[in-house]
């Protein structure tokens, strides 16, 4: 599963003995509490009589005593919001049963039994969007992590692994299509203009990966054929209207088949794959086997309506969510704790397509950028987990950036460790080893130890430890001896619950470059696995300037004793694409820190400068990693390396840089935006640069010259042929008071109007402008006849955007505060997974200055007092206020 707009982007767990069926008890659970089912249900029939009001679902379990069990003769059978219709046992009433809170208890002698329940279902009310849900007039379904149990009593445990046969009937005007997971094996029509389909998928899965999708639907339709020659069929379900914006996403999952099999030998293993787009839907996309269900905001796209990131982002999802069929579904997770052995490694498997897909070294920067976004607040905050976590209270809240995107960082480190070739022999030897079972973490360890020859007994505190290591630097040079010595030491802080830590492995790839000849003798990987560590290397007349940690080697806060200097000199020579951009990414930091402190450092801009300047005129590199180059880095990371700061502040001197660099590269500026302007569009490498470059362009004409960004900005707006450039030119202006701004504000919406995805960027474009007065927009947009509460990608575009506003957030009134308190406290009624990802913004106010913070903290107090809390909210905010 894909968690989509913010890598920020969880009910009793029936795995964990009988804690999870107390019925009001927010009861901990933990890892080191596993027991095994005490029965397994190999088989599982489901017949569904569809409607929107009202669909009754009648559930057939073929269950069997777990020799492996702990031989309790109950079978316990988790429900949600859920009333027994009808109950039988081998076709006879069944006695003797109870419900514990909204579970079922069914006592059973011997040793397999046939146990029917009947359930009923209201899709038109269930807000939650989990279960069986209606959206937009059709059904659809979401399970994981525990979503089943909201449509019939089950074991709802990813280790209780079943084949399953899905029979749907239903009104064929309303139904005409009806798809579940695995292959269509026959359909027929019923009586009064009903119809019925019956799929059947002959692969073991867990109850998570059940799916289910009956509406008005339309497909573009192709082929895979397999590298054994099996010929696949394939279909991109949408709604009419939406066909002919689907067909990059099947693009992009035909590309995610044929690179699985070259890369990682995994070959697609039914006749058939669907992909449904909802509007409604918590989370970016669903693995489900056989039938994908997406946000539409990952399927849709073409020039008009999609930029280049939207774009991007439908190729990486569809890969994510397709390479799970193997990583997830094939081999999927013993319980919810090893949820990284699924999400991180796909991750990576996603991030490794990507790159190969467009330019690798712009996806790491990518990729890297994300991590410090989200994962690295996280780490270091109240919500702070290892990857492979050792409690929870509601599993939902650990669908965290530290589970995916950490976890794909750790998995990386094995690949780094390992080299490609024995990486691969690891993987084959994991998917052949656990095939058809449910796996944990330590699994995939032991599988990289055999098959791909390492040690990794210290490495596994990757997975028990949380919190960013910090590495501090130093070099010391012996002219004597024309020797370097690289002395590293680290430090993995405390969290929440890990006081004490110990040393980690961490593979650093470095390079010393001889600074007159500007080359270095070749890349080598060092791995720091103590306190403090010690490297020499001979053979320099002077001493060289270190590249560390090249590649993002490792997910670490590095702390380097270099001078600007060096930093100038990699910044212009470094050979490694992302150390290039990190070196210049370390030289604006340390101005932005220290201007905070001290004031602007003269020399320091003049460098920077200076080192933009040529990144302006470099012809050496594309216009793709120009656009990264030319990005300062952002207010959420500073403040991990400045707190507990004035995040305002902070914001305030960012932008007065941007405007020094503006005023003193206008030239140049406004040369490559000229330059840019007159590329054509295409969704070739060069033409995706033209666009990046030229946006980032009006950014810094912004600052230092409103008007003439502004009507560059107006221009571009009124010359766009796509919403790249329509969408960037708008994002500028929203921050101008300029004339345009409102007339094209008005104009985006007007052109738009009826395309929820796009109508999405307008309110996200106002939330995240630099206009002061944004609040009061929020507020207005807030009671705008588009804005519902009940959507989540609405309400995400702009209240996750204003969250993410450092301006306006932060506002030192405290009414950014308030305005996602009050959200949260209207949201949780309706939908408390989407409401719980919001707390995590307030949950940081250790890192914001005192006043801004006690602020911060009087709003999650709010929220903890509210009664009825979910316990998706109330896990987070009980964690932020005291963790």
């Amino acid at each position: 599963m894909d968690i989509a707009s913010t890598p920020s982007n969880p009910s009793g767990n029936p795995e964990m003995a009988d804690a999870a069926f107390e019925p009001h008890d927010p009861a901990t659970i933990f890892r080191k509490n596993y027991t095994p089912p005490s029965w397994l249900v190999p088989e599982i029939r489901l017949d569904f009589d569809l409607g929107l009001e009202l669909t009754r679902c009648v559930a057939t379990l073929t269950v069997r005593r777990n020799p492996d069990g702990d031989g309790d003769q109950t079978l316990h059978l988790c429900g949600d919001n859920l009333a027994v219709m009808r109950l039988l046992v081998d076709g006879a009433e069944a006695e003797g049963w109870s419900m514990s809170g909204s579970n079922l208890l069914l006592p059973l002698p011997g040793a397999s039994h046939v146990v029917t329940i009947e359930t009923q279902l209201h899709p038109a009310t269930n807000s939650q969007l989990m279960g069986l849900y209606a959206s937009g007039g059709m059904l659809c379904t979401q399970c994981e992590a525990e979503g089943f149990r909201r449509i019939t009593f089950f074991p709802d445990r990813p280790d209780v692994l079943s084949k399953y046969t899905v029979r749907m009937e239903g009104d064929a005007a309303t139904f005409p299509v009806l798809l579940s997971n695995g292959n269509l094996v026959e359909t027929g029509k019923g009586e009064a203009g009903r119809h019925w389909a019956l799929w059947d998928d002959p692969w073991p899965k867990p109850s998570y990966l059940f799916a289910l999708v009956a509406g008005q639907l339309v497909a573009n339709r192709d082929t895979f054929t397999t590298m054994s020659g099996r010929k696949v069929d394939l279909a991109v379900w949408v709604r009419e209207g939406d066909l002919e914006r689907t067909g990059h996403a099947m693009r992009s999952l035909i590309a995610s088949m044929k690179w699985d099999e070259e890369v990682f030998g995994r070959e697609y293993d039914l006749d058939q794959f669907n992909i449904v787009a909802v509007s409604d839907f918590n989370m970016g996309a669903m693995e489900n086997k056989g039938l994908n269900i997406f946000n539409t905001r990952y399927v849709l796209a073409d020039p008009e309506t999609a930029t280049d990131g939207d774009y991007d982002g439908v190729e990486g999802v569809v890969g994510h969510e397709y390479f799970h069929n193997w990583s997830g579904n094939r081999v999927t997770c013993r319980d919810w704790f090893q949820l990284s052995l699924k999400e991180g490694f796909t991750v990576l498997r996603d991030q490794m397509f990507s790159a190969d897909m467009g330019s690798e070294p712009v996806k790491r920067i990518e990729d890297v950028r994300i991590l410090r976004a989200a994962q690295f607040p996280e780490d270091s905050g109240p919500l702070a987990h290892p990857i492979r976590p050792d409690s929870y209270q509601e599993i939902s809240n650990f669908y965290t950036a530290t589970v995916y995107n950490k976890g794909a960082e750790v998995i990386r480190m094995m690949h780094t460790l390992a080299g490609p070739e024995r990486f691969r022999k690891g993987t084959d030897l994991y998917f052949d080893r656990h095939d058809g079972e449910a796996a944990t973490c330590e699994d995939f360890i032991r599988a990289m130890e055999d098959g791909a020859g390492l040690d990794l007994a210290q490495f596994r505190l990757w997975y028990e430890q949380a919190g960013t290591p910090k590495v501090l630097m130093r070099s010391e040079f012996d002219q004597s001896k024309g020797a370097v010595t690289l002395h590293f030491e680290q430090k993995v802080p405390a969290t929440p619950g890990q006081p004490v830590k110990k040393p980690m492995p961490i593979p650093l790839k470095v390079a010393l470059f001889d600074r007159d000849s500007a080359r270095h003798g070749g890349e080598r990987l060092l791995v720091i696995d103590k306190d403090k560590a010690s490297f020499t290397f001979d053979g320099f007349a002077r001493p060289p300037a270190i590249s560390v940690n090249r590649g993002f080697t490792a997910p670490i806060q590095l702390e380097a004793e270099s001078h600007d200097d060096d930093l100038i000199f990699l910044a212009a020579h470094d050979d490694d694409a992302f150390a290039r951009y990190e070196a210049l990414q370390q030289l604006v930091t340390r101005e932005l820190l220290g201007a905070i402190e001290h004031g602007p450092d003269e020399a320091r801009r003049g460098a920077i400068v200076d080192a933009v300047g040529a990144v302006l005129a470099d012809p050496g590199i594309d216009d793709l990693m120009r656009g990264e180059l030319l990005m300062l880095p952002t207010i959420t990371f500073l403040l991990e390396l400045a707190a507990p700061a004035d995040p305002v502040a902070l914001h305030r001197t960012r932008e007065r840089l941007k405007a020094h660099i503006g005023t003193r590269l206008r030239a140049p500026l406004i040369a490559l935006h000229d330059r840019a302007s007159a590329i054509p569009y295409g969704l070739d490498a060069a033409a995706r640069g033209a666009r990046k470059v030229k946006t980032q362009a009006l950014v810094l004409l912004a600052a230092a010259d409103p008007k003439e960004a502004a009507a560059r900005a107006e221009a571009q707006y009124r010359a766009a042929t796509n919403m790249t450039d329509r969408q960037g030119a708008l994002m500028v202006l929203a921050g101008i008071d300029s004339p345009a701004r409102s007339e094209l504000l008005a104009d985006f919406h007007a052109r738009f109007a009826g395309n929820a995805l796009v109508i999405d960027k307008w309110f996200g474009l106002q939330a995240g402008s630099l206009d002061p007065k944004v609040l009061d927009t929020v507020e207005a947009l807030a009671r705008h006849p588009d804005f519902t509460i009940k959507n989540p990608n609405r309400v995400r575009s702009l209240y996750m955007t204003m969250a993410g506003n450092i301006a306006a957030f932060h506002d030192e009134s405290g009414r950014g505060y308030r305005m996602i308190a009050d959200l949260v406290l209207a949201l949780d009624p309706i939908n408390a997974q989407t409401a719980a990802r919001f707390i995590p913004a307030l949950g940081r106010w250790r890192k914001i200055e005192p006043g801004r913070a006690a602020l911060m903290r009087a709003e999650l107090e709010r929220i903890a007092a509210a009664p009825d809390l979910s316990k998706d909210t109330r896990e987070q905010v009980s964690k932020s206020l005291d963790g």
